[in-house]
């Protein structure tokens, strides 16, 4: 699904460079490379802060801590998603309140979203989920009305545009109160084991935000608040550093390779290509596509996997069918787009070194399968 061997090959003297710096310097924690790893992604998003942590998982977390969130309130979010986006409200024991998808985007549903707003809702997570952005201006505009705090899942989207209705472009994850990404080495900007980040333009987060990532202080042995120990480490930021620089290289490859799917698949009947917006760039950190009732998902699958081609089936078990929830309070209406979704999608390799001899292989298969 993912080469990052032959990725790394690329950057192989670089990232052995800055390694061994680091080594010989012996500055593993909260080192150079860190500062300068914050200050260039914020330069990069456009965003006033960012806050490094261990993982995105993490940033989920301390961003819902820091944003004051309490046992009982409600936290609006999509079911369609990796469960560490609503894990860790369970952790928190806030209570989840699961909402639908749009069925062409996967994304959450502004109107579910609205539907599902209570005097106890104090916050929205939207997962841009695949790549590209969910409807922020919609979302921004229900989070206005209602007054409620908007914490971006940003971990597969990193580096997508969003455009507003008056021109204004935005990257994703800079839009709410605290966007939240992981680095984990499959991401589209992905470190060689787990590092995370939170980004905000409100100083009073920032603060809050750094704090409790490092045990609730903000002077060493002064504790103001309960936090955690969640640190992106110098190895990590060395790599970012180096392949932060090669991102919008990267995206553009996952959109070409895109491009050669869509083209390939525009006209297989039964197979639904991924729906793109016009005011959002996808980057493409998955190509997930849709089968018809008519055709066996996990056939193909199989099938493919006999042919050595790698395929996945993202999420098959939504959030709120899961057993973690079953002692927590949670909260969830009609989810008809959730529910179809995880029984009718599956996902191709999708990586910056896929080739056209391997992209012309992996269409020849899937059209094999379907068309018989």
């Amino acid at each position: 699904m993912v080469d990052l061997v032959s990725q790394y090959e690329k950057i192989k003297p670089q990232v052995q460079s800055s390694i061994n710096n680091i080594l010989e310097k012996a500055q593993f924690i909260n080192g150079p490379d860190v500062h300068s790893f914050k200050s260039e992604l914020a330069t990069y998003l456009g965003a006033k802060h960012v806050v490094p942590c261990a993982n995105g998982t993490d940033a989920l977390q301390i961003a819902m801590m820091a944003l004051g969130l309490k046992p009982g309130d409600e936290v609006i979010t999509p079911s369609y998603t990796y469960i560490a986006t609503t894990e860790v409200m369970g952790l928190l024991r806030l209570k989840p309140v699961f909402v639908d998808c749009e069925k062409d985007t996967f994304n959450i549903s502004p109107k579910a979203i609205e539907a599902a707003i209570t005097a106890r809702t104090k916050a929205i997570v939207p997962v841009h989920l695949y790549g590209q952005s969910c409807d922020m201006e919609a979302i921004m505009k229900i989070a206005e009305k209602y007054d409620l705090k908007v914490i971006e899942d940003n971990a597969q989207a990193i580096g997508s545009d969003y455009t507003f209705s008056d021109g204004t472009v935005k990257k994703t994850g800079t839009i709410g109160d605290v966007g939240c990404t992981s680095f984990f080495p499959s991401k589209n900007l992905g470190c060689y084991g787990d590092g995370g980040a939170m980004c905000t333009n409100n100083d009073a987060v920032a603060e809050k935000l750094a704090m409790v990532a490092n045990h609730g202080q903000s002077k060493r042995y002064y504790h103001d608040m309960v936090g955690c120990n969640s640190r992106l480490d110098s190895i990590q930021a060395a790599v970012l550093r180096i392949k932060l620089r090669l991102l919008d290289e990267y995206i553009d490859a996952r959109r070409a390779a895109a491009d050669y799917y869509d083209n390939a698949f525009a006209d297989v009947e039964g197979l639904t290509i991924p729906h793109r917006i016009e005011n959002s760039k996808h980057v493409f950190h998955q190509y997930t596509l849709q089968l018809d009732d008519h055709i066996d998902r996990d056939a193909l699958v199989a099938y493919l996997g006999e042919n050595d081609i790698p395929a996945m089936i993202y999420y098959p078990v939504p959030a709120h069918q899961q057993k973690m929830f079953a002692s927590l309070e949670t909260s969830s209406g009609s989810l008809e787009n959730t529910d179809w979704l995880t029984t009718r999608v599956f996902s191709l390799p999708m990586h910056t070194e896929l080739e056209k001899e391997q992209l012309d292989f992996i269409c020849s298969t899937v059209k094999k399968f379907i068309e018989g």
